[in-house]
């Protein structure tokens, strides 16, 4: 079957019959479930990337706004070293993590109609991998920071730890408990998945 589609002028990617491994039966390649071009699965890919940015560039934008504001409040002077460092820190953390997640934006701009796409998504995937890491980093200092001011040191370190831990297990342990979960389901014998 070919693909009876318009094509754009920046896509070099072969009609679907002539891609490789198009034709063969599911499981006989390493290809995605979809009826897709390697550049329409690279632009899907990204625009779904995008998606997750944006969700997570609010939370990163709230938790920079609320650091900001603390260094103006009557009570940032009467803090102590320990919680102006963990201030500092955790703010930071949350500009690293603001420049990792608005990174792809900027890196799709310079690259953009060079027909990198592919690589824009695979470079894009790890900055914004690499930001979760850095802002569950400022999540755990700005609840340690708050807890501390308001309960003590002891809690503040408890609270901090928690948050850690749940950041952890929900960004880190469950995806691959969930990929381990749909390879299992893809082994020999059973029925392929076929992603929605």
């Amino acid at each position: 079957m070919v693909d009876q589609r318009p094509r754009t002028t920046h896509d070099e990617t072969p009609p679907r019959s002539e891609t490789p491994g198009h034709n063969q039966p599911p499981g006989q390649n390493e290809k995605p479930a979809r009826n897709e071009t390697p550049l329409e699965r690279a632009d899907r890919n990204f625009a779904e990337l995008l998606q997750e940015l944006r969700v997570t560039q609010t939370g990163v934008q709230i938790l920079f706004a609320f650091l900001l504001t603390l260094a103006f409040t009557q009570r940032f002077p009467s803090l102590d070293t320990a919680q102006r460092a963990t201030y500092v820190t955790t703010l930071l953390l949350a500009v690293l993590a603001a420049a990792l997640f608005t990174s792809p934006a900027a890196l799709h701009r310079s690259l953009f109609q060079q027909n990198a796409k592919p690589t824009i998504v695979r470079v894009s995937s790890r900055l914004a991998h690499l930001g979760l890491y850095v802002l569950m980093l400022a999540f755990t200092g700005s609840v340690l920071l708050v807890v501390d001011v308001t309960l003590g040191r002891g809690a503040g370190i408890a609270a901090g730890a928690g948050t850690l831990a749940v950041c952890l297990s929900l960004w880190g342990v469950l995806p691959r408990l969930v990929q381990r979960g749909v390879r299992a389901s893809r082994s020999p014998g059973r029925a392929p998945h076929r992603e929605g």
